[in-house]
């Protein structure tokens, strides 16, 4: 029987402000609020909202039957909660229907993965607990960054505990072989891994109002006989789309969203279901083993990282910010703490790329350099401020063990005076 595995991501970064050279050391906030809940609120009317209400339809109308997957990073949680707490509200609804799995992803959506394994840890448990906290959900699968992906990193979640990976069914890691099918991974015999089908996935998002696409007009049923038609045996077709597809890069107006809501009843017509990625490797067998050495992403032509760290501006950006990752590991300082976080987004290193730089305010890569290096530089100024890069890393630790030990110290202290008093 043919599964059909739907993934929408759902991210956007914190709108950054102009911030110039001279403000360097007199200005610790880098964020234009009014431009981020502008667009934020935008993206939840256009795209977000229409969406998640289709999902809660096509599992209505099918009666339980249709399953999907969201992935959502936790600052757009964070963003939804300050700027559209509708967004919360809707989000426990599909999590309420446990038709819905929402997946672990890195809290800023980073490259800490291939950065900082400690870091990429830290996002993912921030990322868990958030996803516990405010919708009750506790995820099992990940959904990397731009599904970044290698066999190392496979090895280092499996050792977090996670069984489930999700990437990109790319044609120089799969060769002649499918993507529609459950794999093992090269890395962690014990990790499984589904891989997006590339093809499919992109006719929705890059093609499906497109007049010279050769599918092209694309309706349910068309699309669900093309899904039937795929050989015996493909028992899992992950079908994985940035959630602004719907809405956004396809308006409302190309019936996108008609298209998604009939899709279910045209599948469960020719007797294939529908799969959240967990459900998927626990019900099905790994059939073969996928390796990538080198990271993989669905990202540009070349599936890798090169989209955001292929030249000299973003090399430059991404190796200064990581340089201090263990400095900050050592704070406490929850204004330190919440610009290393934000800062690590992969957006701003994709604003640097030449040829594409993606949805951006700035004019050209080197606009986007300059105005994130200026802005480094500051956060990098008030790191080495708090901890100084003359000590090193043990010393500063050891100190800080010191400082915080003193301070419970003093707290017991006070707390027995109060007693006696």
């Amino acid at each position: 029987m043919k599964n059909i595995c739907f993934c929408f991501q759902m991210h956007s970064p914190y709108r950054l402000k102009r911030y110039r050279f001279f403000e360097i050391g007199n200005d610790h906030y880098y964020y234009d609020d009014m431009a981020t809940e502008e667009h934020i609120n935008w993206l939840v009317e256009t795209s977000y909202m229409p969406l998640c209400q289709t999902i809660r339809d096509m599992i209505n109308l099918s009666k339980g039957k249709f399953h999907c997957a969201l992935s959502v990073s936790g600052t757009m949680i964070e963003m939804f909660e300050q700027f559209n707490p509708e967004m919360i509200d809707v989000l426990k609804e599909l999590a309420g229907t446990k038709c819905v799995e929402f997946l672990a992803t890195p809290f800023s959506y980073s490259l800490a993965a291939e950065y900082n394994e400690s870091e990429q840890k830290e996002q993912l448990k921030k990322q868990s607990a958030l996803l516990e906290n405010v919708l009750g959900v506790k995820p099992q699968a990940v959904w990397n960054t731009e599904l970044l992906y290698t066999d190392e990193i496979a090895y280092n979640l499996n050792k977090l505990g996670y069984k489930l990976i999700l990437t990109e069914g790319a044609k120089h890691v799969l060769s002649w072989n499918t993507p529609n099918k459950v794999y093992q991974s090269a890395g962690a015999p014990k990790m499984k891994v589904l891989l997006r089908n590339t093809n499919l996935s992109d006719e929705l998002s890059f093609h499906f109002s497109d007049p010279g696409w050769g599918n092209f007009p694309i309706d349910a049923e068309k699309y669900a006989n093309q899904l039937n038609a795929l050989p015996e045996g493909e028992d899992i077709i992950n079908i994985w789309v940035g959630a602004d597809t719907f809405g956004v890069r396809q308006n409302a107006g190309t019936g996108i969203f008609d298209f998604l809501k009939a899709l279910p009843y045209y599948a469960l017509e020719r007797e294939m279901g529908f799969m959240t990625p967990s459900e998927a490797a626990k019900k099905l067998a790994a059939e073969d083993v996928v390796s990538a050495p080198y990271p993989l992403t669905w990202s540009g032509e070349a599936k890798d990282l090169s989209v955001y760290v292929g030249n000299d501006l973003q090399q430059e950006a991404v190796q200064k910010l990581y340089a201090v990752a263990e400095r900050v590991h050592l704070c406490q300082d929850k204004n330190l703490k919440t610009n290393w976080l934000r800062l690590q987004d992969v957006n701003y290193l994709h604003y640097m790329n030449h040829i594409d730089q993606g949805e951006t305010q700035f004019e050209s890569a080197y606009d986007a350099f300059i105005n994130y290096m200026n802005i480094l530089s500051d956060f990098l100024q008030t790191v080495e401020e708090q901890y100084p890069t003359t000590i090193e890393n043990e010393e500063l630790n050891e100190l800080l063990k010191t400082i915080r030990n003193q301070e419970e110290e003093i707290q017991k202290l006070q707390a027995q005076l109060k007693k006696k008093k």
